[in-house]
């Protein structure tokens, strides 16, 4: 997929947008998009997408066996192997800033 490239803003651009930034929140129409009350179905983090870096990687048979047989259909073995890694840093850094 490719990325799109951001036009640069013109000055007819930026005086519309701070036209619009200065307009009391009372003055906008919002009937097109109204406000949202219920976001028990909001799902977090929908739209990232972290950066990912390609590279070859060795790891053990059995180890990737073992990730490969616990992959379900919502998660690959490849995305498990990536959280662990992250709990794994994340636990690291914790018990580094704990002294521990």
């Amino acid at each position: 997929m490719k990325k799109g490239t951001s036009k640069r803003s013109t000055s007819e651009r930026r005086a519309e947008l701070k036209a619009l930034a200065s307009l009391r929140d009372d003055a906008i129409d919002t009937s097109d998009a109204p406000e949202l009350l219920d976001w028990s179905s909001a799902k977090r983090g929908l739209f990232y997408r972290p950066v990912k870096q390609q590279l070859t990687l060795r790891l053990d048979v059995d180890v990737v066996a073992w990730f490969k047989n616990h992959a379900t259909s919502n998660e690959g073995y490849q995305t498990r192997i990536n959280r662990a890694l992250r709990e794994y840093v994340q636990q690291a850094s914790r018990a580094r800033r704990s002294g521990a």
